[in-house]
């Protein structure tokens, strides 16, 4: 409780930190795209690459492999339940909605989340769990916006990610036991740290720029349900039901109550479908995620 109460206070300073800067106009909007590519192409890049480093593959081959075959059935079932939950949306907010269940914010969000709550193998297992959820986004979530799917633009996209890469090399340090020179790990790991801080600064930044009086409306909030409750119920059940560990339990459970991705707003704006709802939509579900993941963490710790 006091662990989870911590990181709770921690996350809200760090945004409301963020909220202030780009209220007060000290960072631009332009500092936001600039922290956002700085957060995934380097700094999260290190956080994964160090999370494999020490661990042994011997002693987490099963769990590495049950949370791969949990977050590829969470995301074939997200993507029959978007198109089911909400039949009677225009299409292009029901575009946004399918395309907001399937790619969560896992990775930008879920990655601090997971490792504040059970260490570096938290992180371990999230990032292999991304996985399916990278696959999906830049191949079935993509057409969903554009109508059609580059199959080997899907694939060079997948396996060049600075993430994906990152989870590569992480295994490969791992199955090995291999360790960087102290001169190279020190730097890397310094880098790394900055994931929670620079990320939640970047979400309160993002939240800075909506207004809260037209943010939400009764299609919004009733996904929010799906999204935060019902889904990560869903997959709680299951795993307790299966015998699966405590720990990837805990982890696939928390990555499946996180909000919407934020790509939702970027797909959404690129290809003109109703991009102000896809940002009410992220903004909401983010909103939302921080009582929602200190009620889930209660559950799961």
């Amino acid at each position: 409780m006091q662990k989870v109460l911590s990181l709770e206070i921690n996350i809200f300073l760090m945004m409301a930190i963020g909220f202030i800067l780009r209220k007060t106009k000290v960072l631009e909007k332009s500092a936001e795209r600039a922290i956002t590519d700085l957060v995934m192409f380097v700094v999260l890049p290190c956080n994964i690459f160090t999370s494999f480093l020490g661990e042994s593959v011997s002693g987490h081959a099963a769990d590495l492999a049950v949370i791969t075959l949990v977050s590829i059935g969470i995301q074939l079932l997200s993507l029959v339940y978007g198109k089911l939950a909400f039949p009677k949306q225009s299409a292009d907010r029901r575009c946004n909605l399918s395309y907001a269940m399937i790619c969560s914010n896992a990775g930008f969000l879920g990655n601090p989340i997971a490792e504040s709550l059970y260490g570096s193998m938290g992180l371990t297992l999230n990032s292999v769990f991304l996985i399916p959820q990278r696959i999906m986004m830049w191949s079935e979530g993509l057409a969903m916006y554009s109508g059609v799917s580059d199959k080997k633009a899907t694939v060079r996209k997948v396996l060049t990610h600075p993430c994906v890469v990152a989870c590569y090399l992480g295994l490969i340090f791992m199955g090995f036991r291999l360790t960087l020179p102290e001169l190279l790990l020190s730097p890397v790991q310094s880098i790394g740290r900055c994931n929670t801080p620079l990320t939640m600064m970047m979400i309160g930044m993002v939240l800075s720029e909506i207004d809260l009086k037209h943010l939400v409306d009764k299609t919004i909030a009733h996904f929010t349900l799906h999204r935060l409750v019902l889904m990560p119920l869903l997959v709680y059940l299951v795993c307790r039901l299966l015998g699966v560990s405590d720990i990837v339990t805990g982890v696939s459970t928390m990555m499946a109550a996180m909000p919407a991705g934020a790509t939702t707003t970027m797909l959404a704006a690129k290809y003109d479908r109703d991009p102000q709802f896809a940002t009410r939509l992220v903004v909401f579900t983010t909103l939302c995620s921080v009582p929602a993941i200190f009620v889930w963490s209660l559950i799961l710790m």
